[in-house]
């Protein structure tokens, strides 16, 4: 089947649609009949080994890459919003931070300096790009993806090259975005234990959908488990029986589902 992607309306209430998506390369199976749906002000956090197939997935979601088969649909007039993993920095072409966000076509000042403000960047507009740490560098990026005031913020690993303090720094700015705008967020990433009281599902992902659900449920599933392993499971269970304790109801009402196999 041929891959159709269609940016008109999709179900009701959902952002994005896809179904039954295909990616094949070089004879392996990228994606394999995956399906995902993206609600509004949705929290969705992908995760999967390497290679699993996730940033595919992200591509095929925005449009950067059209599937071997499998549908997209978009609902029309969709903005979109990407913090790739890193921006590597040419010391060699020195570009301020000001003037980076400022080549966004129809960028006002006034954007500028809402986002700057929004992601603590403020103090750097001045500096060059190739002098910032790798934390400043990654607001930066989420701040550019933030001016065109998007309907869904796409992240691919956004803390990936981050030591802890600076994970914690982005993932904590990420949840604060999302808790004052409404905003729907899809995201790849590792840092689960990060970002589980943020993410009202996660998907596991490998090459097929493992598992769907809500985090806490996601993570006793035996597709987890077989895929990372007792101790991250154990490490998952600790989490959330301090999260419970800590928000109670408050937390369990803020997920959608209470989890879904499906089979692969």
């Amino acid at each position: 089947m041929n891959a159709v992607t269609v940016r008109g309306g999709t179900r009701m209430g959902a952002l994005i649609s896809a179904k039954n998506l295909m990616v094949v390369r070089d004879g392996k199976s990228i994606l394999n009949d995956v399906s995902l749906d993206i609600e509004d002000h949705d929290f969705v956090t992908i995760i999967g080994p390497n290679g699993a197939g996730k940033s595919m997935l992200l591509k095929c979601v925005m449009g950067f890459y059209k599937p071997e088969g499998g549908t997209v649909f978009r609902r029309s007039g969709i903005k979109i919003g990407y913090v790739p993993q890193r921006l590597v920095a040419d010391h060699t072409i020195p570009i301020r931070v000001r003037r980076f966000l400022s080549l966004r076509k129809k960028v006002t000042k006034d954007a500028i300096v809402n986002a700057a403000r929004e992601t603590a960047i403020e103090e750097i507009l001045d500096q060059p790009l190739h002098v910032l740490s790798g934390g400043e560098l990654q607001r930066v990026l989420l701040a550019r993806a933030l001016l065109d005031d998007p309907d869904l913020l796409v992240l691919d690993e956004p803390a990936q090259n981050l030591d802890v303090s600076g994970q914690l720094g982005f993932y904590k700015l990420l949840d604060h975005i999302y808790a004052e705008r409404n905003v729907s967020i899809l995201m790849v990433s590792h840092d689960l234990h990060l970002v589980m009281s943020s993410t009202k599902r996660v998907v596991c992902l490998y090459h097929h959908i493992c598992c769907s659900g809500a985090p806490h449920m996601v993570t006793r599933d035996p597709e987890f488990i077989s895929l990372f392993g007792d101790d991250m499971a154990r490490l998952m269970a600790v989490y959330n029986h301090s999260h419970d304790h800590a928000h109670g109801h408050d937390h369990d009402h803020h997920h959608h589902d209470d989890g879904e196999r499906h089979a692969g």
